[in-house]
C-alpha cells in the first residue's frame, strides 16, 4: 500500500535539570508545531529506494527492524535541518512510519526510535510526534549517564511525565536567522557532555519551581501571556548551563533577536530552541500579525537576513493517509 506520513516540528524550550546532583537527568519541555511540515511517502518494494540521504540511512534501518522486505521511499516536504525544530527526530519517525504502513505494519515509534538514534536525551520529539500538544518527559535515571555516547538502540524514550492540548487561539512566532546550524551529531553530544559534567544544581530547582507554579497552570488554563514569560524564563536559566558551549545564554546574535522580541508587547515571551538558531515567540490569534512585524524588525535590528513566520500548534500525531484513497 502506498501511503504518506506528514508531520510538524517542534519547539524545544530546554531541560528541568542537567546536573547530575539529582536523581534524573534532562526532562525536556516543548510543543509540537502544525508547521512547518515533514512529509514522507512510502510504498512496497524489493530493497531500499531513496533519493534522500538521510531518509535512505533512516529507510534501510526501518526494514531491518521491521523484518520487511523494502520500501521506496519519497521525501516531498522536510524540516530546515538543523536549526532548532526537530528536523532530524520528524524525518526519522516518519520514515519508520512511512516504511511499517506501507507493509500494513502498525509501528512503535517510541520503541524503535532509539535505533534510529532518536530519543537519548529528550523525549519531547517522539512525543510530539506521537501526540502532538505540549509535553514534559520525565527524564532519565541520572545513575544511567555515561561519558561516551551509548550505541544507537542502548536507551529508552524518556516517558512522558506531562501532557496537555494547545489552546486554539495561541499562535508560535517563529523567526530564522540565516546563520549558522545549531549543533548536532557529535558536535552536540560533546557540548551536552561538558554542560552536564559542570552544571549548576540550583538552576534545577528554580526551573522546577517555574514549571510547577508557572508552566503547567498556564497551559492548563489557557493562558498565553503567563506560559510565554515561563518558557522564556525556563530558556533563560538553560542558557546559564550553556552559556560557555554557545558564547551566552543564548547563541550570537540570537540573544538580541530574543531581547527585542521580548519587549514587545504582541509577544509573551521568547527564547531559542534547542541549539538554535531558530528563535520562537509566544503570541495567540489578536496580536499574530503584530507578532510577524515584530519578528521582522528584530532581524532588521540584529542586522541579519531570515524568514518570520507565525503558526499554529498542532494537538494531534503525525497523519498518516493512503495514497491508494486519493486516485
Amino acid at each position: 500500500m502506498d501511503v504518506r506520513v506528514s508531520t510538524g516540528g517542534r519547539l524545544h524550550f530546554g531541560f528541568t535539570n542537567l546536573s547530575l546532583s539529582h536523581e534524573r537527568l534532562y526532562g525536556g519541555l516543548g510543543v509540537a508545531l502544525g508547521e512547518p511540515r515533514t512529509v514522507v511517502s512510502a510504498a512496497p518494494a524489493e530493497g531500499v529506494d531513496c533519493d534522500d540521504p538521510d531518509a535512505h540511512e533512516y529507510a534501510r534501518r526501518a526494514v531491518s527492524l521491521l523484518d520487511v522486505p523494502g520500501a521506496r521511499v519519497r521525501v516531498d516536504r522536510r524540516l530546515p535541518r538543523h536549526i532548532g525544530i526537530g528536523s532530524g527526530t520528524q524525518l526519522a519517525l516518519s520514515t519508520l512510519s512511512a516504511v511499517a504502513r506501507a507493509h500494513g505494519v502498525e509501528p512503535s515509534v517510541r520503541r524503535f526510535a532509539p535505533e534510529l538514534g532518536r530519543g537519548g536525551r529528550s523525549g519531547v520529539g517522539v512525543a510530539t510526534f506521537e501526540r502532538g500538544g505540549f509535553v514534559v518527559d520525565a527524564g532519565h535515571p541520572t545513575a544511567r549517564f555515561t561519558t561516551a555516547r551509548p550505541a544507537d538502540g542502548d536507551w529508552t524514550v524518556p516517558p512522558v511525565a506531562a501532557a496537555h492540548s494547545l489552546p486554539d487561539h495561541w499562535r508560535f512566532l517563529l523567526v530564522f536567522p540565516d546563520l549558522d546550524s545549531g549543533r548536532s551529531g557529535e558536535a552536540e553530544d560533546a557540548s551536552m557532555r561538558a554542560v552536564v559534567e559542570r552544571a549548576d544544581p540550583t538552576l534545577s530547582n528554580r526551573i522546577a519551581g517555574v514549571l510547577t507554579r508557572q508552566v503547567l497552570p498556564a497551559v492548563a488554563t489557557g493562558n498565553a501571556e503567563r506560559f510565554g514569560s515561563a518558557v522564556e524564563e525556563v530558556g533563560r536559566l538553560n542558557g546559564a548551563w550553556y552559556a560557555d558551549e554557545q558564547g551566552g545564554t543564548y547563541r550570537p546574535p540570537v540573544g538580541q533577536l530574543v531581547a527585542t522580541l521580548s519587549e514587545t508587547a504582541s509577544v509573551f515571551g521568547a527564547g531559542q530552541s534547542s541549539w538554535g538558531p531558530a528563535v520562537y515567540g509566544v503570541t495567540d490569534e489578536a496580536n499574530a500579525e503584530r507578532a510577524h512585524e515584530a519578528g521582522e524588525r528584530a532581524l532588521d535590528a540584529a542586522g541579519v537576513d531570515g524568514r518570520v513566520r507565525v503558526v499554529r500548534g498542532r494537538n494531534r500525531g503525525a497523519v498518516v493517509e493512503s495514497l491508494e484513497n486519493h486516485e
